[in-house]
């Protein structure tokens, strides 16, 4: 009889590095004999993109019927389990989990980034229900050591993103940007971004990416302005909507890259881009520590000057041992699936 998996994340909102994870997952399901249905926010696009069957993630009777009726239950991958970007999403995805907890079924935390978590009690009700999963991983040490500290089990697996075969691209010259809006995003960081793009750089291309519109392009298209306010003969594109295919290809020939988001730096450190990250959040200054990317906080008080030189002076053939050094261990993941 084939077994129903639900997969239970931040779907169907246009993210790039979520929707990258997904098509990952995805891909190694239609190797086993599995019927899978997705929780998305938008159902029909993401059917139509992975040809797999979904249903809306808050019409909450029709997720609990799915789920009363299914095998196994993935939840992530992602930064699912936090309340740095609302205490409402992380009460949502441990409703599912509990969901299949009650209903008895099998779940998978797929390496997920955990936390922070500051609200006392949704640590509480994140270890109460997470002790309980069958198998619980997570994609950094930081994760591992809060879970350690909330008594829960955990397996330390690498972001699968790691895992998509990346090649370094023919460097194309072309500087790229990447940019989020969040709480701490600022005008004084854009200014001073962008006033040292254009000395640095006012003979080259400039591409901003916006890898989820609903969030980024604002911001992407103020940058814009700002650059060419400065300078108005440096070409600058932004790229938004792109398919997860067509944005590692173009981000993997950039020759220099300033990102915020995490899932960026990865893809970038796959193809050997020399990086700069912007550190809006804890994932991506432990990234940067660990790949020896320089960094730029969101106030700006760097030497920018020091902050460009110590990424022109990166070594590629480090940065792609770096993020090869890292391979995604499925093991755990199967043994739950095929048991």
């Amino acid at each position: 009889m084939t077994k129903t998996v639900v997969i239970s994340g931040y779907y169907g909102f246009g993210n790039f590095g979520d929707e990258a994870i997904l098509a990952l997952l995805l891909q190694k399901l239609s190797l086993l004999d599995f019927e899978v249905v997705v929780l998305s926010a938008n159902p029909r696009q993401t059917s139509m993109d992975y040809l797999v069957n979904s249903i809306f993630s808050f019409d909450f009777h029709q997720v609990a019927g799915l789920i009363k009726n299914s095998d196994i239950l993935i939840s992530g991958g992602g930064s699912l389990l936090q309340d740095v970007t609302s205490l409402k999403s992380l009460f949502y995805y441990l409703w599912v989990i509990f969901l299949a907890l009650f209903y008895q079924k099998k779940i998978i935390i797929f390496a997920q980034g955990i936390g922070p978590i500051k609200n006392c009690f949704a640590r509480f009700l994140t270890a109460k229900i997470l002790k309980h999963c069958t198998y619980v991983s997570v994609r950094d040490a930081r994760s591992h050591v809060l879970l350690h500290n909330l008594d829960v089990n955990s397996e330390l697996l690498c972001d699968p993103i790691f895992s998509v075969d990346i090649k370094p691209n023919k460097k194309k010259g072309t500087i790229g940007v990447q940019l989020r809006d969040f709480a701490t995003m600022n005008d004084n960081l854009l200014f001073k971004l962008a006033r040292y793009i254009v000395k640095d750089f006012f003979d080259k291309k400039i591409v901003i990416y916006s890898l989820q519109n609903s969030i980024d392009f604002a911001v992407c298209e103020k940058f814009k302005n700002i650059l060419n306010s400065l300078n108005s003969t440096i070409p600058v594109e932004i790229v938004n909507d792109a398919s997860i295919e067509q944005i590692i290809e173009n981000i993997s020939g950039l020759e220099y890259m300033f990102a915020m988001r995490y899932h960026a730096l990865v893809v970038g450190l796959k193809a050997g881009v020399k990086s700069v990250a912007i550190n809006y959040d804890a994932k991506v200054q432990k990234l940067a520590e660990d790949a020896g990317l320089p960094i730029i906080s969101m106030n700006a008080s760097e030497d920018f000057d020091r902050v460009i030189y110590d990424m022109k002076h990166l070594n590629e053939a480090h940065l792609v041992e770096f993020a090869n050094s890292h391979v995604f261990n499925w093991s755990g993941i199967e043994k739950v699936l095929n048991d």
